[in-house]
């Protein structure tokens, strides 16, 4: 309060008491699998199919990641991060290695990741007007003989730890380069050391021993090992925010649950897309229901309510063979269609029907009846249809809890999606309360910011019901907040919404009129 000590207006501004809830994003994926570049040491945000391909290599007919990233982006994705996993035997490219062994200033120079593809970076150290100075142009050999790509051009570097102008080599090459690095991988917490003596040009060397080492493949075992890993593979996005799980190809029954089971961690939230066993056969899976091509349930609640089956696999043109037809799992697809469905609906409409069409194939491994459509469908297994107006389309919504005999909530996957996106964006429009007075001021204020929030989904149609009241409703007050809940510290908040169910089954009643008789 101001202190009065003139006649006059004083002006006083007051907090409103409101903290914005911003939804948060639903279709940022994530994909796991082997590439012959990028870094494996961190989940990597990519947004556009030439991003991925600069910083993993795009393509590689020895993996199905590359082609399943193409066709999220393809099919409407715009975000997603990529963990790439590598076997014990890749090898890290380095300038001590390379057909003419060179140091800057008695550093190695190594390659950002491990790979082969670490061979073909060639070095140019220029040296400038001011011999402590130099810039280091970064070049890519073409593997077939084409035209070398320059890749990255540094200037004004210097060896000097504490140049003024910022441009310490050491520091600049390990925060900027986007392919080198000083740091040794094999010992990557000890900083590297400086460099000594006085620049010394050089002319377009290369690195060398870089090397892919095993391809890994899913259920392969060795892939299972690598995206298990405590320090790397899947556990990765733990440190990121992402909502649809992909692992291109995987289709071993007990790694299927186990990766259920992390995107059901609190912390992560996220629905996972399973694709159907290669081999999988309507015969099959009608018999089986949605399972693994090994032993291991997928089923099980409630893990399996944030992971949905897709059959059957694709056949798109490949472009390392001519565009001839090569078979593909259904997960990048989908995984774009959620992205799509999310940006022009909103993640509350099933991401499914005939607006669903899959973008960039040719043909459906498969190509099911309606009869054979609902005999997997009531199970809980969404397929991929192929009709002659629509073309091919994503013709099922469940999730792996969504068999009729299951009964479940989470029956259908826009309403568990829906509730994921509820629970993280009130999670994280939320924090603001912790530590505030738990009385009946901080209770109302929580209604006002999440009803707030809640009635900007109603006006975009996301509930069921025509009034607020019957869409959604807040509780926070004295019933649900009992002296005993305050002296422990907490807030109890409920929120109830009611959903929008698909409309799966369409029923058209013709009944024929009665003629009328003449008087």
């Amino acid at each position: 309060m101001s202190a009065f000590t003139y006649p006059g207006v004083y002006i006083e501004e007051l907090p409103s008491g409101v903290h914005t809830i911003t939804g948060v994003a639903t279709s940022i994926a994530a994909f796991v699998g082997w590439a012959d570049q990028g870094p494996v040491t961190q989940a990597t945000l990519v947004e556009s199919w030439s991003d991925f391909a600069n910083q993993f290599g795009g393509l590689d007919s020895r993996s199905l990641l590359g082609y399943s990233v193409n066709q999220f982006f393809a099919n409407g994705g715009a975000q997603a991060y990529i963990v790439r996993l590598v076997w014990t035997d890749a090898a890290t490219a380095s300038s001590s290695d390379g057909g003419t062994p060179f140091t800057i200033g008695g550093l190695t120079l190594y390659a950002k990741s491990p790979g082969n593809w670490g061979s073909n970076i060639r070095i140019t150290l220029t040296l400038a007007s001011d011999p402590t100075r130099f810039s280091i142009l970064v070049e890519q050999l073409s593997t077939t003989g084409g035209a070398t790509t320059t890749l990255e051009n540094f200037f004004n570097m210097s060896f000097n730890p504490a140049d003024p102008q910022g441009m310490y080599v050491v520091a600049v090459i390990d925060s900027d380069s986007n392919y080198l690095t000083f740091i040794d991988p094999a010992t990557p917490t000890t900083p590297p050391g400086t460099p000594t003596g006085s620049p010394a040009a050089i002319t377009k060397l290369t690195l060398g021993g870089g090397k892919d080492g095993t391809v890994l493949n899913p259920n392969d075992g060795n892939f299972e090992t690598a995206l298990n890993a405590t320090t790397s593979g899947v556990s990765l996005l733990s440190s990121v925010f992402f909502n649809l799980l992909c692992v291109p190809g995987e289709t071993e029954g007990a790694t299927i649950s186990g990766l259920q089971g992390f995107c059901a961690e609190p912390q992560n939230r996220a629905f996972y897309i399973v694709d159907a066993p290669q081999l999988a056969t309507y015969s099959g899976l009608n018999s089986t229901g949605p399972v693994g091509s090994t032993a291991g349930s997928i089923t099980t609640a409630p893990n399996a309510a944030n992971s949905a089956f897709y059959f059957p696999w694709v056949t798109a043109p490949d472009p390392l063979a001519g565009q001839r037809p090569k078979l593909v799992p259904p997960c990048g697809f989908i995984a774009g269609i959620y992205a799509a469905t999310d940006a022009s609906r909103g993640v509350w409409k099933a991401p499914a029907g005939i607006d669903a069409g899959l973008t960039g194939v040719i043909s459906l491994q498969t190509v099911l009846t309606d009869q054979q459509n609902g005999d997997l469908n009531t199970q809980g297994i969404n397929c991929l249809r192929q009709f002659n107006v629509y073309g091919n389309v994503v013709w099922g919504a469940r999730t792996l809890v969504g068999s009729d005999q299951a009964g479940s909530q989470w029956k259908y996957v826009p309403i568990r999606r829906f509730a994921l996106f509820l629970e993280s964006s009130l999670y994280q429009g939320t924090q603001w309360v912790v530590f505030e007075p738990n009385d009946e001021t901080l209770w109302g204020q929580i209604r006002l910011n999440i009803g707030s929030f809640m009635q900007g989904l109603f006006l975009q149609g996301a509930f069921q019901g025509t009034t607020p009241s019957q869409a959604y409703f807040v509780k926070c007050d004295s019933e649900n907040n009992p002296q005993s809940s305050i002296d422990q510290g907490i807030v109890n908040i409920l929120v109830g919404f009611a959903p929008l169910y698909p409309a799966e089954f369409v029923v058209i009643q013709i009944q024929q009129m009665a003629g009328q008789s003449q008087s």
